[in-house]
């Protein structure tokens, strides 16, 4: 999270700014907090001697939510109506006032267990679509021993496809998800096809595949931004309101969509994983290469499915990681590698299961560590927890123990 302090060092930074007045009976109220969330971007700033205050934002485009904290206002001050968050758009210039009726009245808090509550379902959303990034990307280290750093854009281009499906193509959203799963799956057949087995053939090592990795990541990230641009979109409905309200958790209809979808793919992995012969095969290759070769089961044909699936994974994923953002940026893969690896190393190397596990540690830790670690801290605290766990047992949660030497 950016921190901005009052009105000073916008302009250097901006060129569209939300701003206003908080005042109570004609009289500035100095120090209340204001926060603007949207298109991928936070910030917070203080109001100052003059109740003013003034937030730069990056993009003109789609809307912000903007919340007065109401904790930081005068003993007996609330906001009318309970309206504390306000959205708003910018009109025809770079600048946008935003101002917050303020009344007398008893501040209604959300106690300390309704707190950790919310922030559980949250942090179950986040990493249920964690998941489904992490799982392909085990699997493909399980079969290949490849480290694939390029794993975030096969994220980001899946929320890419739906942008252009849905907004520019106005496809109906149901299809544009289907259709974008597809054409990531396409693309984990092409990466595959294309460019890992012939340097498989080659006999080209794991650390020289990795770097690779890490170029056509670079690669990719930059194209992608050639053609979408830097800013961040909105797909559709990304901005519906929390209509379901379970005690003190308030849910809107994408938050309920995407986690029963998540239940559901990943109730498929593992069926897949477990009954099929392919989901066998799968784990034999994963568990040992060379026996399943010898055994008769075709290796290469195995890791192109693998990699089928995990492409598919992965563009599901940024489809949700989208949703949750919100937004469509042209790094947004990027912006969770570092987790999607740590849910993998946490849950064990090249076991899918250890990484559905390790995701929703992840998870879990991120959003609920939030209510001691300031918002902008919580990626820190999820890799330490990661740090912690490895220091007591090196081969992750799921694991096996492996004898060098």
């Amino acid at each position: 999270m950016a921190d901005e302090g009052g009105t000073d060092g916008q302009a250097e930074e901006f060129e569209y700014f939300f701003s206003g007045n908080v005042k109570y009976n004609d009289e500035p109220l100095e120090g209340v907090s204001i926060s603007v969330s949207g298109n991928g971007f936070e910030a917070e700033t203080e109001t100052d001697e003059n109740g003013q205050w003034t937030i730069g934002v990056p993009e003109k485009e789609g809307a912000y939510e903007l919340t007065l904290d109401e904790d930081t206002l005068p003993e007996g001050v609330i906001v009318e109506d309970g309206q504390s968050t306000v959205e708003a758009e910018f009109g025809l210039t770079n600048r946008k006032a935003v101002n917050f009726f303020l009344g007398e009245g008893q501040r209604v808090t959300t106690d300390y267990g309704a707190q950790v509550l919310i922030r559980v379902v949250n942090g179950l959303n986040f990493g249920l679509l964690l998941a489904l990034a992490a799982i392909g990307l085990s699997l493909i280290f399980g079969t290949t021993g490849l480290s694939n750093f390029a794993h975030a854009e096969m994220i980001t281009f899946g929320a890419l496809m739906m942008l252009t499906l849905s907004v520019t193509l106005n496809v109906p959203v149901w299809l544009a998800i289907l259709i974008a799963i597809a054409l990531s799956a396409g693309l984990g057949w092409t990466l595959d096809a294309g460019l890992w087995k012939p340097l498989r053939k080659r006999g080209v090592g794991l650390i020289p595949l990795m770097i690779v990795s890490i170029g056509l990541s670079l690669a990719l990230r930059y194209t992608y931004q050639f053609f979408y641009g830097g800013g961040t979109r909105q797909l559709p409905g990304a901005t519906l309101p929390r209509e379901i309200q379970l005690g003190p958790i308030l849910l809107s209809w994408i938050d309920v969509a995407s986690m029963a979808t998540s239940i559901v793919v990943l109730l498929a992995v593992a069926f897949f994983l477990l009954r099929t012969r392919i989901g066998k095969a799968t784990r034999a290759v994963s568990d040992n290469a060379p026996l399943a070769a010898a055994s008769g089961i075709d290796v290469d044909r195995v890791i192109r499915i693998v990699w089928v699936i995990g492409g598919g994974l992965a563009g599901l994923a940024g489809i949700l990681w989208a949703y949750f953002r919100p937004g469509v940026s042209w790094d947004m893969g990027f912006q969770i590698l570092l987790l999607v690896f740590a849910a993998v190393t946490l849950g064990g190397l090249g076991t899918a299961f250890g990484a559905l596990v390790g995701s929703l540690i992840v998870g879990l830790f991120i959003e609920i560590s939030t209510l001691w670690l300031p918002s902008d801290m919580k990626y820190v605290g999820a890799l330490l927890v990661l740090i912690l766990v490895l220091l007591f047992r090196p081969q992750g949660i799921l694991g096996r123990r492996e004898r060098i030497g």
